[in-house]
Protein backbone atom coordinates (compact mmCIF):
# COMPACT_ATOMS: atom_id res chain seq x y z
CA UNK A 1 0.00 0.00 0.00
CA UNK A 2 1.07 3.72 -0.70
CA UNK A 3 2.67 5.97 1.95
CA UNK A 4 -0.56 7.89 3.01
CA UNK A 5 -0.27 11.53 4.77
CA UNK A 6 -2.40 13.91 6.05
CA UNK A 7 -2.49 17.67 5.00
CA UNK A 8 -4.10 19.08 8.55
CA UNK A 9 -1.42 17.83 11.07
CA UNK A 10 1.36 19.40 10.40
CA UNK A 11 3.69 20.29 7.34
CA UNK A 12 4.41 17.94 4.40
CA UNK A 13 8.08 15.24 5.52
CA UNK A 14 9.99 14.92 8.20
CA UNK A 15 9.09 17.14 11.43
CA UNK A 16 10.57 17.71 15.10
CA UNK A 17 9.42 18.01 18.35
CA UNK A 18 8.69 21.69 17.85
CA UNK A 19 6.29 20.85 15.17
CA UNK A 20 5.11 17.68 16.96
CA UNK A 21 4.45 19.91 20.35
CA UNK A 22 2.41 22.53 17.74
CA UNK A 23 0.35 20.16 15.96
CA UNK A 24 -0.71 18.28 19.70
CA UNK A 25 -1.24 22.33 20.58
CA UNK A 26 -3.39 23.04 17.16
CA UNK A 27 -5.66 20.16 17.79
CA UNK A 28 -6.23 21.00 22.02
CA UNK A 29 -5.03 18.12 23.38
CA UNK A 30 -4.00 17.63 26.73
CA UNK A 31 -0.18 15.81 25.89
CA UNK A 32 2.29 17.86 26.78
CA UNK A 33 5.30 19.22 24.69
CA UNK A 34 7.80 18.37 27.50
CA UNK A 35 7.00 14.72 26.81
CA UNK A 36 7.68 14.47 23.59
CA UNK A 37 11.53 13.31 24.65
CA UNK A 38 9.59 9.87 26.40
CA UNK A 39 7.40 9.84 23.03
CA UNK A 40 10.04 9.39 20.95
CA UNK A 41 11.65 6.78 23.04
CA UNK A 42 8.32 4.78 22.65
CA UNK A 43 8.54 5.70 18.65
CA UNK A 44 12.04 4.12 18.06
CA UNK A 45 10.67 0.87 20.60
CA UNK A 46 7.86 0.74 19.04
CA UNK A 47 9.30 0.48 15.57
CA UNK A 48 11.77 -2.43 16.48
CA UNK A 49 9.14 -4.05 17.99
CA UNK A 50 7.17 -3.96 14.22
CA UNK A 51 10.11 -5.13 12.30
CA UNK A 52 10.92 -8.09 14.83
CA UNK A 53 7.08 -9.35 13.88
CA UNK A 54 8.20 -8.68 10.59
CA UNK A 55 11.55 -10.53 11.24
CA UNK A 56 9.78 -13.34 12.76
CA UNK A 57 7.13 -14.30 10.30
CA UNK A 58 3.92 -12.72 12.73
CA UNK A 59 3.63 -10.54 9.63
CA UNK A 60 3.52 -10.30 5.95
CA UNK A 61 4.20 -6.90 4.74
CA UNK A 62 2.25 -3.83 6.49
CA UNK A 63 -0.38 -6.50 7.95
CA UNK A 64 -0.34 -6.00 11.23
CA UNK A 65 0.04 -3.22 13.89
CA UNK A 66 1.82 -2.29 16.99
CA UNK A 67 0.89 0.65 19.29
CA UNK A 68 2.14 2.46 22.86
CA UNK A 69 1.13 4.27 24.97
CA UNK A 70 2.60 7.05 26.60
CA UNK A 71 0.49 8.99 29.31
CA UNK A 72 -2.91 10.07 27.09
CA UNK A 73 -0.62 9.86 23.97
CA UNK A 74 -0.84 6.29 21.72
CA UNK A 75 1.58 5.99 19.29
CA UNK A 76 0.57 3.45 16.45
CA UNK A 77 2.03 2.27 13.16
CA UNK A 78 0.85 4.32 10.02
CA UNK A 79 -1.53 2.83 7.69
CA UNK A 80 0.21 1.03 4.64
CA UNK A 81 4.35 1.83 5.25
CA UNK A 82 7.03 -0.82 5.70
CA UNK A 83 8.47 -1.04 9.08
CA UNK A 84 11.78 -0.69 7.66
CA UNK A 85 10.45 2.55 5.90
CA UNK A 86 9.84 4.44 9.03
CA UNK A 87 11.77 6.88 10.74
CA UNK A 88 11.88 9.03 13.83
CA UNK A 89 10.03 12.10 11.53
CA UNK A 90 7.42 9.27 10.75
CA UNK A 91 6.14 9.47 14.57
CA UNK A 92 2.37 8.54 14.44
CA UNK A 93 0.24 9.53 17.55
CA UNK A 94 -3.36 9.60 18.50
CA UNK A 95 -5.53 10.83 21.87
CA UNK A 96 -7.56 8.59 23.33
CA UNK A 97 -10.47 9.84 21.50
CA UNK A 98 -8.98 8.77 18.22
CA UNK A 99 -7.82 12.49 17.13
CA UNK A 100 -4.48 12.71 15.36
CA UNK A 101 -2.03 15.51 17.72
CA UNK A 102 1.30 14.10 16.31
CA UNK A 103 2.63 12.96 12.29
CA UNK A 104 1.39 13.55 9.27
CA UNK A 105 0.92 9.65 8.65
CA UNK A 106 -2.35 8.32 9.04
CA UNK A 107 -2.72 5.71 11.62
CA UNK A 108 -3.19 2.40 10.86
CA UNK A 109 -7.07 0.99 9.97
CA UNK A 110 -7.26 -0.91 12.84
CA UNK A 111 -7.10 1.84 15.51
CA UNK A 112 -10.61 1.31 16.84
CA UNK A 113 -8.87 -1.50 18.14
CA UNK A 114 -5.95 -0.99 19.78
CA UNK A 115 -7.85 1.95 21.69
CA UNK A 116 -10.62 -0.16 22.90
CA UNK A 117 -7.89 -1.87 24.51
CA UNK A 118 -6.18 1.22 26.52
CA UNK A 119 -9.68 2.75 27.48
CA UNK A 120 -10.89 -0.38 29.47
CA UNK A 121 -7.12 -1.59 30.58
CA UNK A 122 -4.22 -0.63 32.01
CA UNK A 123 -2.29 -1.53 29.02
CA UNK A 124 0.75 0.39 27.58
CA UNK A 125 1.37 -1.68 24.20
CA UNK A 126 -0.46 -3.43 22.32
CA UNK A 127 0.46 -6.14 19.32
CA UNK A 128 -1.96 -7.25 16.62
CA UNK A 129 -0.74 -9.89 13.90
CA UNK A 130 -1.77 -12.03 11.03
CA UNK A 131 0.24 -15.00 12.73
CA UNK A 132 -0.21 -18.02 10.26
CA UNK A 133 -0.77 -20.87 12.75
CA UNK A 134 -2.84 -18.64 15.01
CA UNK A 135 -4.74 -17.33 12.32
CA UNK A 136 -5.54 -21.48 11.01
CA UNK A 137 -6.66 -21.83 14.51
CA UNK A 138 -9.00 -19.11 14.72
CA UNK A 139 -10.82 -20.77 11.53
CA UNK A 140 -11.54 -24.08 13.53
CA UNK A 141 -12.63 -23.44 17.17
CA UNK A 142 -14.22 -20.96 19.80
CA UNK A 143 -11.31 -21.07 22.12
CA UNK A 144 -7.74 -22.56 21.58
CA UNK A 145 -7.59 -25.92 23.51
CA UNK A 146 -5.68 -25.75 26.25
CA UNK A 147 -2.90 -27.97 25.88
CA UNK A 148 0.17 -26.22 27.07
CA UNK A 149 0.46 -24.69 30.55
CA UNK A 150 1.99 -21.22 29.15
CA UNK A 151 -2.00 -20.04 28.10
CA UNK A 152 -1.95 -18.97 32.02
CA UNK A 153 0.63 -16.61 31.50
CA UNK A 154 -2.46 -14.80 29.06
CA UNK A 155 -5.17 -15.31 31.76
CA UNK A 156 -6.41 -18.75 30.68
CA UNK A 157 -7.81 -20.55 27.86
CA UNK A 158 -7.73 -18.09 24.52
CA UNK A 159 -10.93 -17.15 23.54
CA UNK A 160 -11.83 -16.26 19.86
CA UNK A 161 -13.53 -12.95 18.77
CA UNK A 162 -16.42 -13.68 16.59
CA UNK A 163 -15.25 -12.11 12.43
CA UNK A 164 -16.02 -8.47 12.23
CA UNK A 165 -14.63 -6.71 9.51
CA UNK A 166 -11.42 -5.15 9.87
CA UNK A 167 -10.76 -1.49 11.39
CA UNK A 168 -14.69 -1.61 13.03
CA UNK A 169 -16.18 -0.66 16.02
CA UNK A 170 -17.95 -4.21 16.29
CA UNK A 171 -14.58 -6.00 15.62
CA UNK A 172 -13.44 -3.81 18.26
CA UNK A 173 -16.34 -4.64 20.77
CA UNK A 174 -16.13 -8.37 20.08
CA UNK A 175 -12.26 -8.68 20.79
CA UNK A 176 -12.99 -7.02 24.24
CA UNK A 177 -15.05 -9.92 25.25
CA UNK A 178 -12.76 -12.31 24.38
CA UNK A 179 -9.85 -10.23 25.95
CA UNK A 180 -12.60 -10.10 29.26
CA UNK A 181 -10.12 -11.30 31.85
CA UNK A 182 -7.48 -12.35 29.28
CA UNK A 183 -4.15 -10.44 27.98
CA UNK A 184 -4.28 -12.45 24.41
CA UNK A 185 -6.88 -13.28 22.11
CA UNK A 186 -7.54 -14.44 18.72
CA UNK A 187 -9.47 -13.08 15.83
CA UNK A 188 -12.34 -15.03 14.08
CA UNK A 189 -10.34 -15.23 10.34
CA UNK A 190 -7.87 -12.47 11.04
CA UNK A 191 -5.34 -13.39 13.69
CA UNK A 192 -3.83 -12.00 17.15
CA UNK A 193 -4.14 -9.71 19.35
CA UNK A 194 -2.17 -9.26 22.78
CA UNK A 195 -1.78 -6.06 25.08
CA UNK A 196 0.83 -6.13 28.16
CA UNK A 197 2.82 -3.61 30.37
CA UNK A 198 5.44 -2.89 27.56
CA UNK A 199 6.24 -3.38 24.42
CA UNK A 200 8.40 -6.50 25.14
CA UNK A 201 5.55 -8.06 27.01
CA UNK A 202 3.00 -7.89 24.34
CA UNK A 203 5.60 -9.00 21.82
CA UNK A 204 6.41 -12.15 24.37
CA UNK A 205 2.39 -13.18 24.28
CA UNK A 206 2.05 -12.83 21.02
CA UNK A 207 4.81 -15.10 20.10
CA UNK A 208 3.90 -17.46 23.00
CA UNK A 209 0.35 -17.54 21.31
CA UNK A 210 1.25 -18.40 18.17
CA UNK A 211 3.32 -21.44 19.47
CA UNK A 212 0.90 -22.50 21.46
CA UNK A 213 -1.81 -22.33 18.00
CA UNK A 214 1.43 -24.13 16.59
CA UNK A 215 1.58 -27.11 18.75
CA UNK A 216 -2.47 -27.23 18.89
CA UNK A 217 -2.23 -28.06 15.51
CA UNK A 218 0.53 -30.09 15.20
CA UNK A 219 -0.53 -32.67 18.24
CA UNK A 220 -4.06 -32.85 16.61
CA UNK A 221 -2.97 -33.43 13.17
CA UNK A 222 -1.58 -36.87 14.49
CA UNK A 223 -4.21 -39.73 12.71
CA UNK A 224 -5.94 -41.90 15.42
CA UNK A 225 -4.91 -39.44 18.36
CA UNK A 226 -6.26 -36.81 20.22
CA UNK A 227 -4.58 -34.11 21.77
CA UNK A 228 -4.48 -34.19 25.67
CA UNK A 229 -5.76 -31.10 27.23
CA UNK A 230 -5.13 -29.33 30.87
CA UNK A 231 -7.90 -28.93 33.52
CA UNK A 232 -9.60 -25.56 34.88
CA UNK A 233 -7.23 -26.19 37.44
CA UNK A 234 -4.41 -27.04 35.93
CA UNK A 235 -4.75 -23.60 33.99
CA UNK A 236 -5.44 -21.76 37.12
CA UNK A 237 -2.67 -23.17 38.91
CA UNK A 238 -0.17 -22.49 36.25
CA UNK A 239 -1.41 -18.94 35.74
CA UNK A 240 -0.45 -18.38 39.69
CA UNK A 241 2.78 -19.55 39.19
CA UNK A 242 3.54 -17.57 36.32
CA UNK A 243 2.92 -14.56 37.87
CA UNK A 244 5.87 -14.76 39.99
CA UNK A 245 8.26 -16.36 37.06
CA UNK A 246 11.45 -14.54 36.29
CA UNK A 247 13.77 -11.56 37.67
CA UNK A 248 12.41 -9.74 40.37
CA UNK A 249 14.10 -5.94 39.92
Amino acid sequence: MAEQRRGTHGTEGGHGADEAGEAAGAAGTAWAPEAYGEAAAAWEALVATARRTVADGLVVGTSGNVSARVGDLVLVTPSGVPYDRLTPADITGVDLAGRQVVGTLVPTSELPLHLAVYRTTDARAVVHTHAVHATAVSTLVTELPPVHYMAGALGGVVRVAPYATYGTDELARNMLRALDGRSGCLLQNHGTVTHGATLDEAYDRTAQLEWMCRLWLTASSVPGLTPSLLTEAHMAEAGARLKGYGQRR
